[in-house]
């Protein structure tokens, strides 16, 4: 594996368990409950399908999982967005999590980008 994938399995599960205590948090004291859903549902997946990605059978495999992260991670900032612009989540709480989901998706950018190139040439 190289950095790039060592540091997006390891940021993506960091980042999966803020989701879980974010998901909590929002249940138990804002009584949110489908949008929360929502976000944990999309949250936690960006790291099961880099998990997945990892395993994968080729590249053209490993390239599909880490563009439907992407995908994961670009539907969870959306997510987060709603919550802040909802007031579910305040300006602060947003401004904390918001940036590793942003950052994320640059890394798997440049994943799926390199890997893509890769596979083409």
């Amino acid at each position: 594996m190289n950095d790039g994938v060592n540091l997006i399995v390891v940021k993506s599960k960091a980042f999966a368990v803020r989701i879980v205590k974010l998901y909590r948090h929002l249940r138990h004291t804002k009584g949110e409950f489908v949008m929360s859903k929502q976000l944990l549902r999309s949250g936690t997946s960006i790291g099961a399908n880099i998990h997945e990605a990892v395993r994968g059978q080729s590249k053209p495999d490993f390239n599909a999982k880490m563009y439907i992260a992407l995908k994961e991670a670009s539907e969870t900032e959306y997510w987060l967005e709603l919550l802040r612009d909802t007031e579910y989540l305040t300006k602060t709480e947003a401004e904390s999590i918001l940036p590793d989901c942003i950052e994320i998706i640059k890394i798997l950018v440049k994943i799926t980008k390199t890997t893509t190139s890769n596979i083409n040439s």
